[in-house]
């Protein structure tokens, strides 16, 4: 009877949601403590078990673990520095349950900078051989652009030192600090040097003052777009197709577009190869269904401003300027389950909108 309960054993309950996936982990929690305590073989007996547990909630969860003292571990889940997933793993630990003995952390934590040494590729980076200089632009003057130093960089080990050092500072400033408060960063050596250099352990005091005048400066800033007007636009593209754009050039003419520092931008793929490009009746009517919906749910008073979209080649793409990326990380990825539809969208900074010049020149 044993045999065959072990042949014939209840299958696992699908994980689906936040909930679903913690109960699991209960279930199983002492032996990944025993297992990380004991410093056994984690790689099978933990990540394996866990990595797959977690793409059923969804993909683009990583993870981290360690003993904290004798008696507590830490599992820090981390969206690997990818804005589009930062959303989710903050909802899945802040819906964890306490598990006595464990630690459970959304995002790899800032570190002293005593404690932040990475060696990689023959290399070191620690606070005695990095330093940084800020940049200022008048054009762009709500900008965080950094420069950093490493003496050991040359043109032929360029992408070890650079991926290093943004090694290093993800773990000195924390994973959201660095994906979310420079805007542009630098790597050179010694002799490309153009300003004075500044011991790297005083970057987050100056993110961190950047960042405060930053919000000082936008603080409840809006933009309602109901009187805005907007421009149409045709070309024909060197393919022969057709490209059509809706644009709002009011939205483009606006002074504090650095208050709406995000850009989300969705592409929806579609056969049109027996339309010059363009959409049928009927796929065209569902990508308006599609854009409906995702403007009810990101409305410009709550910080969400359609700047407009652009039809071509196939793909319909839809662009918004953003307060945050978090809510419409959320509503794009329930959009893109429900519909089915080839859809994918993007999410980064840009705080003056760089990638809509083309529509202006």
């Amino acid at each position: 009877m044993s045999l065959l309960k072990s042949i014939f054993k209840k299958k696992e309950t699908p994980i689906k949601t936040y909930d679903d996936f913690w109960s699991w982990f209960r279930s199983n929690e002492k032996s990944f403590f025993n297992v990380i305590k004991q410093q056994g073989d984690i790689e099978k007996e933990f990540f394996s078990k866990l990595s797959p547990k977690l793409n059923e909630l969804k993909s683009g969860f990583f993870f981290l673990t360690g003993m904290m003292n004798d008696n507590t571990a830490e599992l820090i889940l981390t969206a690997d520095g990818n804005i589009k997933n930062i959303n989710f793993v903050e909802e899945l630990v802040a819906a964890a349950p306490e598990i006595n003995g464990w630690k459970l952390t959304a995002l790899k934590p800032p570190s002293n900078i005593q404690d932040t040494y990475i060696e990689m590729a023959g290399y070191k980076f620690s606070s005695d051989n990095i330093w940084f200089y800020p940049n200022n632009n008048e054009w762009h003057p709500d900008e965080i652009d950094v420069t950093i130093i490493h003496p050991d960089l040359n043109e032929n080990n360029r992408n070890d030192i650079t991926n290093g050092v943004y090694i290093f500072l993800d773990n000195f400033l924390g994973e959201l600090n660095f994906v979310t408060t420079i805007d542009n960063l630098n790597v050179v050596g010694n002799d490309d040097v153009e300003a004075e250099r500044v011991p790297i352990e005083k970057l987050n005091d100056y993110l961190i003052w950047r960042e405060k005048e930053f919000v000082e400066k936008y603080e409840g800033v809006r933009h309602d777009t109901e009187q805005d007007s907007y421009s149409a636009m045709e070309a024909e593209l060197k393919s022969g197709n057709k490209l059509l754009a809706i644009i709002n050039m009011d939205l483009l003419k606006w002074e504090s577009k650095a208050s709406h520092p995000w850009i989300l931008n969705i592409e929806i793929k579609y056969d049109g190869s027996r339309r010059n490009g363009m959409p049928d009746e009927r796929t065209y009517q569902l990508l308006s269904i599609i854009e409906d919906e995702i403007m009810a749910d990101l409305k410009d008073y709550d910080g969400y401003l359609n700047i407009g979209r652009q039809t071509a080649d196939g793909i319909r793409e839809i662009y918004f300027a953003c307060k945050d990326f978090r809510k419409p990380s959320a509503v794009l990825y329930r959009i893109q389950q429900k519909y089915g539809v080839a859809l994918d969208y993007d999410i980064y900074k840009d705080k003056y909108w760089q990638s809509f010049d083309r529509f202006i020149n």
